[in-house]
């Protein structure tokens, strides 16, 4: 992958901190990238030896770390023991509201930690234009079981989570950001039920998918990888395109210009090939 730890991730593996015994395992698992999970998958009794062993490891080790959210017991202490650890990529910051939530935590951690924006609420995904252009935000993640907790909305109802997820989409792409992390599937014993969440994913901009078990890492990249007809077809624009300086050309009977043209490239760089034809 290429750009900073994570900004680029198709896959985004949790791993409770409390089992500093799965973090190699996470780490050889293929995603692309991990984050020892403080929140969600820690028991409040257990938040302080949590926040120990994610502190070790990332003394050492590269990865991400989802603190506790802003208003937690829990917050202000996350930050602190993460503050300077070399191998510290970036903190998920969950039920992110604002610029200013932001801002509290680099005030901490400092300009160079980068923040991952998990939306998870009405105001989060209703500001995320706000939220994606402040300063030290890597990335924008949407975390769609909350937002359907916190709005009511039945998580089963794909339609009903559109807006939000295109709005999450728009406000990346206009801020200048890599493309947004899609949330979690909980089921994890039926591949075709995360390769297909990931595929509606993928339909509407989002570049990642965040994962709860390394079951998901496969099909989450299968998902976000050209199809064979895709990249036959991007080849082939790009065998016709070469040597034309960008000109609009035909191509299995649809006329091929710009628009076109830099998404062939787009399709062969995902299938990471060298793109050819038609550019540099």
């Amino acid at each position: 992958m290429t750009g900073a730890y994570g900004t680029t991730a198709r896959t985004l593996l949790f791993v409770p901190a409390t089992r500093p015994d799965r973090f190699a395992k996470a780490a050889a698992s293929g995603a692309d990238a991990v984050i020892l999970d403080l929140e969600d998958g820690v028991a409040p009794q257990d938040k302080t030896r949590a926040r120990a062993a994610a502190t070790a490891h990332v003394s050492v080790h590269r990865a991400l770390v989802r603190v506790n959210g802003i208003g937690t017991p829990w917050h202000e202490g996350d930050l602190s023991a993460l503050a300077g650890a070399a191998g510290l990529a970036g903190v998920v910051l969950p039920k992110t509201e604002s610029a200013e939530h932001v801002a509290a935590v680099a005030a901490v951690l400092g300009p160079r930690v980068p923040v991952f924006a998990l939306l998870e609420s009405a105001r989060g995904v209703r500001d995320a234009d706000l939220v994606a252009q402040a300063p030290g935000v890597a990335r924008l993640l949407f975390g769609d079981l909350d937002f359907c907790l916190d709005t009511g909305i039945p998580r089963g109802d794909g339609q009903a989570l559109l807006f939000a997820r295109s709005k999450v989409v728009l406000a990346a792409r206009a801020a200048g950001l890599p493309g947004p992390v899609d949330g979690v599937e909980p089921e994890i014993d039926d591949a075709a039920v995360t390769l297909a969440a990931a595929r509606r994913a993928a339909a509407l901009g989002f570049t990642g998918k965040l994962c709860v078990h390394p079951r998901q890492v496969d099909p989450v990249h299968t998902a976000f990888a050209p199809s064979d007809g895709e990249l036959a077809w991007a080849r082939r624009v790009l065998d016709v395109a070469e040597g034309t300086g960008g000109a609009a050309v035909r191509v299995d009977g649809e006329m091929v210009d710009t628009p076109r043209l830099e998404l062939a490239r787009r399709i062969v760089a995902r299938a990471g090939e060298r793109p050819a034809g038609g550019g540099s």
